[in-house]
Parts: C-alpha cells; structure tokens; sequence
C-alpha cells in the first residue's frame, strides 16, 4: 500500500481532491481517447472491444510490423473473428489506429499497459517491458496539458504497480500520481481461443484504484458492459488475478492427479469429473483430465506466485506441488509410448497439436513442447502438424523435426500417433484406422477409437 497520509480505505479519498478537478458525468456517456502499449493478446484484444464499443483508440507497440499490419486491418495474432472486428474498427468505424511512438498517448484520457512480463529462469517476472513502458508514458506525461489515468492490465506481483511502476511514472513525469495522473491496476482474464467474447463477457470486472477519481474515469469505461464490477485497491487487484490463476491450475493438476491413479484401477476419469463437477461448490470446469495446462500465462503466474511467496518467507507446498505434477505429466505418454514400442530411437512418432489449446496459434509453455523435445532426446523421428501453431513451432524446432501440410501427411508411415491439443480436426476416429494412437485431451471417443485402432490408450481413462 502506498504509504500516504490521505490514503483512505485502501485508496485516496476523491474529496481531497478540488471540486473542480473531478470530472462531470451529467451528459451520460462519451467518447473516451484511449491508449493501448503493447499489441499482443490483450493489448489487441482490448483495443479493439473498446474501439468497438465507440471509443477513440490508438494502439502503440515498438514492433512496426505489428503497427503496420494493424494499421491494414490485418491482425498479428491469430484469433477468434479478431480479423472482422479489427477491419470494422480501422476501416468502417476509423477509430483505431497503430503507432510506434508513445508520444501518440498525450491526447488520451486512459493509457492501458499490456506488455508482456515474461519469466526468468527462477520463476521471477520479468519486468523489463514494463519499465520501459512506464518511463516511455511517464515522458509522455510531462509533456501533456490534461489529467491522465494509467492502467496497468499486465499481470505483475502484488506490490509491483506501487514499488515500482508509480515511482518511475513520477520521475520521468515530474508529477504526482493521485494528483496530476491516476494510476490503477485492471487485470485482464482473456482465455486465448476465445479472448473476444471473453472480453466482451467478462464474469467481473476488477477495478484496482489508487483513488476514486481513478476508479471513476475507469467504471465509465466498463458501465456498458454487462458483468458486476468490483473496487478494491491496487495490490488486491494484483492478487485477484494471481489467486484465480493458481486455483485453476490447482484444479487441473487435481484432476490430473486423480486420473492417474484412476488408470490404474480401470476407472474412467471423465466420469469421475462428471460427478464430483456437478457439485455447485466444485464445478466442472477445468476438470479435463489429460497432459496438464501450458500457455503464456497459468504456468508463467503459478511460478511467479511460488517465488513471491519466497521472498516473502511463506511456503507454498500446494502450489510447489500443483507445479510439479503438471511439469510431468505430459511425460507420461512417452510413457505408454516406450510400453508399446520399446526403446524409442529411430521410431517415427506423429504428434498432432502444437498451440497450448486450440483456437490459438500460441506456443508458449504447451504440453506439446515438452513431449517433441522429449522424443528427440530418445532419438525418435518426430512428424508434426498444428493447424494454426506451425509458424511458431518452426522457430522453436526448424530443421530438428518433420512440419507436414494436413492430419493425412503426419500420420502416414508413423509407429505411433500422440495426439496434444484437442482441435476439431483431430476429432474423427476413421483417420487412425489401423493405428496405434496416445490420446492426451480425450478428444476421440474411447470405445470407438479402440475398434478402429490397431491400440488407443488415454492417458488418464
């Protein structure tokens, strides 16, 4: 918290404020200029929901390849009919438009930070996109007339937005936060494949303000959409976002856990999950049993969560244990794997599914990775096919494995056929007529895969 003697309830009381600085909303709503750094993910996602919905908005990213895609109305990201909306907005409505200059942001009323904040080797977040872009906005600041708010929507650590991000803010601005420019904390929880609607249909909506004129200008934004708004101050903000991902991961490495010993009993998990889910206290959501969970963030978040704690001297053996049981279990098709074929060397093994989840062409974290760079270090020959994920999979494994056209071409000629993300295209049990398949989403129908296949084994059923 920060430590301010006019610090009210976990955030500075607006009446400290002159009358004449607080902003009228007797004329309804209006047009908002926003400012959005970074133009990944959410930086995108954001921008073009809130150009959607009316609003002035500029995109600022330092990649001019992105800028100028974006500026054709053509996304640099693949997602769910993100192209359609993106067109509308830069070439129908013309109220979204790309930079690479962060002075572009002096005219906005809000500045969104959406840069990544990847992870170190120890788990830590890496906040170097972050000070970059706080100093950048903070420059930018200095030169503006108006009074600004400053959101950051880039998931960081409990304490990061007060210790860190304000005091650069202030120093290269030379002005006050809480008088001269408001600063919040707004954690975004898209789900990739499905960030659109996500966006447009949040559960809640978390407002994390260092005052209330902050969290004002901020529900002004968020009024129209349909989902209850919580205010609360910065640093519960940040935790908010890091709780909810731990548990989710939580429950997936649960049912993981489970499913492993229902393998051994001849117990299908699914119906497990089925029973146990329809308990309101429970729910079935993240209940698939299967290789565990991947992407840029439930991964990224568990280990920064873990080693914040430790720096906090608190120990965190549930979520230490979480972690560990999702680093292996994608291992353990490798493990049916060597129990059908033996020794692995020289075996030709498919495996379908690159992207951490389907609708996303993302890579980053995916249980996929960790089975193909297992494969190759048992010499396998490694066939691969994503449909949307191969691009970002060549980077990783350009020339070390087989990138092929179709589901046909990667599994003609293979011993075995790992499937690691569950696209709709993998769903039809006819192609692996004859074949040995290790299914690790539960994407085919078990009793029908295993008349059709030569052998079909599931990981957890």
């Amino acid at each position: 918290m920060v430590d301010d003697p006019e610090l009210k309830g976990g955030r500075l009381d607006a009446s400290v404020l002159k009358k004449e600085d607080l902003l009228d909303y007797s004329e309804g709503d209006r047009i908002i200029n926003i400012s959005i750094i970074g133009a990944g993910y959410i930086g995108l996602t954001a921008a073009v929901v809130f150009a959607s919905k009316g609003h002035q908005v500029i995109c600022v990213d330092t990649n001019k390849v992105k800028v100028d895609q974006i500026n054709q109305a053509s996304s640099p990201i693949r997602e769910v009919n993100l192209d359609d909306l993106l067109s509308t907005c830069v070439n129908v409505k013309k109220n979204l438009r790309a930079y690479s200059d962060y002075n572009e942001t002096i005219n906005s009323d809000i500045v969104f930070i959406c840069v990544e904040t990847p992870s170190k080797t120890n788990g830590e977040i890496d906040l170097t996109y972050i000070r970059n872009s706080a100093k950048e906005i903070g420059q930018a600041l200095a030169k503006a007339n108006a009074y600004h708010v400053v959101v950051v929507k880039s998931t960081v650590v409990p304490g990061t937005t007060e210790g860190v991000i304000i005091p650069i803010l202030e120093e290269y601005s030379l002005r006050k936060v809480g008088k001269d420019f408001g600063v919040a904390m707004v954690p975004e929880f898209l789900q990739e494949g499905n960030a659109l609607h996500c966006f447009l249909n949040p559960d809640r909506i978390i407002i994390g303000e260092y005052d209330y004129r902050t969290g004002d200008m901020l529900q002004e934004i968020y009024n129209d959409f349909s989902s209850p708004i919580l205010r609360t101050d910065i640093r519960t903000a940040e935790m908010i976002k890091y709780a909810a991902n731990a548990f989710l991961a939580t429950k997936v490495s649960f049912i993981n856990e489970i499913g492993n010993m229902c393998r051994k009993l001849g117990i299908d998990t699914y119906e497990v999950a089925k029973g146990i889910g329809s308990d309101r206290r429970i729910g079935n959501k993240f209940l698939d049993a299967g290789i565990g969970f991947g992407g840029p963030c439930l991964p990224k978040d568990l280990e920064a969560l873990i080693n914040r704690a430790r720096e906090l001297d608190c120990e965190t053996e549930l979520l230490q244990s979480v972690s560990n049981v999702n680093k292996k279990q994608p291992l353990k098709l490798i493990e049916i794997a060597r129990k059908r074929l033996g020794n692995l060397s020289n075996k030709k093994i498919t495996v379908l599914g690159l992207a951490f989840k389907p609708n996303t062409g993302d890579v980053r974290q995916g249980s996929s990775l960790k089975i193909i760079t297992q494969l190759l270090q048992e010499g396998a020959i490694v066939k691969v096919y994503d449909p949307w994920a191969m691009a970002n999979a060549k980077q990783i494994f350009s020339g070390s494995i087989e990138f092929c056209d179709n589901v046909l071409d990667a599994i003609a000629g293979s011993d075995c056929i790992i499937i690691a993300t569950e696209w709709d295209e993998f769903k039809d049990e006819s192609l692996y007529n004859g074949k040995t398949v290790i299914d690790g989403r539960r994407i085919l129908n078990p009793q029908k895969a295993k008349q059709l296949c030569q052998y079909y084994e599931g990981i957890c059923w």
